[in-house]
């Protein structure tokens, strides 16, 4: 049997992580073997088959988005923007939503998925959660690019609609929504651990004001049963907030832990229309039900700063003990606009520019992340974690002078400053350049759908 190929890279800044935290090490090695780190330090006196010099680089670990809806999300690009109705809040999920979801075909959705994979992996990002329809497709072009991948095909037993602008109703199908789950549970058994695990499934239903509470119950059984994370849309409006207070006299949050939906499995996507919040003018609680619960929340800042909705906000969240974590759920798919847009907003609401810091937000997007798909081989760079790994460059217009390599790239970088991606062991992104794409083809096929 041939032994794992062994690379060795001479790092300049390294962010490796010690146990308990990131730490900076300077002028260290960081040794690959196969799809796993073997070492990490100062230097490193084994053998290895190639040594990078990396000395005028930043080695960090992938960045993980774990809120994305690749099939369709670049379609949003100037379609959504600066437009909202005051009647829903200024949410764009009951008009907009529809309407872009309702116009693009399969062609469209999958040239989607290729511009996501690209656009993700030349941001950093080594580790996505994708919610939607478009399953098997996603699982094939993992493979292609080298994409760490959870997938959760999206189920719900009813869906939202308004008729006449003014109000929001909902139509149910109890019956579509037991099919999909089934649906689900069956991809899970074909696909989970697909590609030599690079993928790996969840269970996503919708909505929580889409789905019954059997179903709801149902998915989160499968979820526990096969040790895989558990993700539900949850107060992301003020209709749906008030919709659930009328239906159940309690919050989303408050009414999925009577539910017994909450635990440390289970990831609420945004959870940033809350009680406590301005938004609501209802008494706070959501926070210590989901610090106590141990539940991961994926704050996408940047599809409700757009609309000028803002979390009050990321600092009290962590005080209040929820593992916070980011997705990347519409346009630009960054993770690095998402640690920046939620450190300085939290900033703002806060009033207190040591509210929220770099350090906190980056921690959010790999160790945060890590923990909330119930990984600790993600998100760090220690010896057996998996070799998911990001060069940026130290000297660039945006990382120059390098003082503190974390504040630079959550203040300054873009996607612009990574010059290497390794996934997997697999090197995926060189020079900038995503190895797999065919980048005029993939905008091409884009601009199309």
């Amino acid at each position: 049997m041939t032994a794992p190929r062994r690379t060795a890279i001479r790092a300049g800044w390294i962010i490796a992580f010690d146990g308990r935290g990131h730490r900076l090490l300077r002028d260290g090695v960081v040794v690959l073997e196969g799809d796993r780190i073997l070492h990490v330090g100062p230097r490193f006196d084994g053998t290895v088959d190639e040594t990078l010099d990396a000395s005028d680089r930043v080695m960090t670990p992938g960045l993980i988005s774990t809120h994305a809806h690749m099939a369709g999300s670049p379609l949003d690009r100037s379609f959504i923007e600066d437009r909202g109705s005051p009647q829903f809040w200024y949410s764009g999920l009951f008009e907009m939503l529809p309407v872009r979801s309702g116009a693009q075909d399969e062609d469209a959705s999958r040239a989607c998925v290729d511009f996501s994979m690209a656009e993700l992996l030349r941001g950093g990002v080594t580790t996505v959660m994708e919610i939607g329809g478009l399953g098997e497709y996603v699982v094939e072009r993992a493979a292609r690019y080298g994409l760490r991948v959870y997938m959760g095909l999206a189920f719900r037993s009813g869906r939202w609609l308004t008729l006449d602008g003014r109000r929001v109703v909902w139509e149910w199908d109890e019956e579509q929504g037991r099919q999909g789950l089934k649906r689900a549970v069956e991809f899970h058994a074909r696909y989970d651990g697909a590609h030599g695990d690079l993928v790996r499934c969840f269970f996503s239903p919708a909505q929580i004001d889409t789905c019954t509470a059997e179903l709801l119950k149902e998915a989160k059984r499968y979820a526990d049963e096969s040790r895989r994370p558990y993700q539900v849309h949850a107060s992301q409006s003020v209709v749906e907030f008030n919709e659930m207070l009328s239906r159940h006299g309690k919050t989303p949050v408050a009414w999925m832990h009577e539910q017994g939906l909450l635990g440390p499995s289970t990831i609420l996507g945004h959870a940033i229309i809350i009680g406590g919040s301005s938004w609501t003018n209802y008494p706070a609680g959501d926070l210590q039900l989901m610090g106590d619960a141990g539940c991961s929340v994926a704050h996408a800042v940047w599809v409700f700063a757009r609309r000028g909705v803002a979390m009050e906000s990321f600092a009290r969240y962590r005080r209040a003990g929820v593992n916070m974590s980011l997705g990347t759920d519409t346009n630009p798919q960054s993770v690095i606009e998402a640690m920046r847009w939620a450190a300085v907003l939290s900033k703002t609401m806060e009033r207190n520019t040591e509210a929220t810091t770099a350090a906190h937000v980056f921690d959010a997007a790999t160790l945060g992340g890590a923990r909330a798909v119930g990984r600790d081989d993600l998100g760090r760079i220690a010896p057996g974690a998996k070799a998911d790994l990001v060069l940026w460059k130290a000297g660039s217009w945006r990382m120059t002078p390098l003082r503190d390599p974390v504040k630079n790239i959550v203040y300054n970088a873009t996607d612009e400053d990574v010059d290497r991606v390794w996934v997997h062991g697999r090197l995926v992104v060189d020079g900038g350049k995503v190895l797999a794409a065919d980048e005029a083809a993939i905008l091409k096929a884009l601009q199309a759908g």
